[in-house]
């Protein structure tokens, strides 16, 4: 399947976004402000001045705006999604090419957004892996160290403040002391 490109997105959401009060008139006045100001190779300031004409009707003035992204290249269409994000966030939720991208068949991942994602495994999971991470740590604090037995544990133990957190680090050398002169 080919990825939708913004301009396509745009033609599929514009009956969305031309809906009665989806969008306040303070909301397309500052998106437009936003690819005028940022953006003036995207929206002129005569260009402005006529998307936010007071005289004419707020549905007037979004579909021309809509019209004129639509006959631009794909970078502006680009930013008026940019812009529609920072001032209608909820809206740009529900967009129907959102709800497309999300339920297309398309199984492979995008690697630039994948990463910047949290674990939706939510609160129990956290719990679990912290009270695991904790018995662990409070098993290996109270068993008597027994040298035949727990050199090899020690030693990977030894490596664990190099990945851990500096607050627990600490602890973790001052455990460890004893038994690292033997490395």
């Amino acid at each position: 399947m080919t990825e939708q490109t913004y301009c396509d997105r745009l033609v599929q959401d514009t009956p969305f976004l031309m809906g009665h009060g989806r969008l306040s008139e303070q909301q397309v006045d500052r998106i437009i402000l936003q690819l005028n100001r940022y953006y003036p190779q995207i929206l002129s300031n005569k260009d402005a001045e006529k998307f936010r004409n007071p005289k004419a009707s707020l549905r007037v003035r979004l579909c021309d705006l809509l019209g004129h992204l639509q006959r631009s290249p794909e970078r502006d269409c680009r930013e008026f999604y940019r812009a529609l994000y920072l001032h209608a966030q909820p809206l740009h939720s529900r967009l129907p090419s959102r709800h497309t991208l999300q339920n297309s068949d398309c199984t492979e991942l995008d690697s630039g957004t994948a990463s910047r994602g949290l674990s939706d495994r939510g609160p129990v999971a956290f719990l679990a892996c912290l009270g695991l991470a904790a018995g662990l740590a409070l098993l290996i604090y109270c068993c008597p160290p027994d040298p035949k037995v727990l050199p090899g544990a020690r030693r990977v133990l030894g490596f664990s403040p190099l990945i851990v957190d500096r607050h627990v680090s600490r602890f973790l050398l001052a455990f460890l002391t004893d038994d690292l002169g033997g490395l």
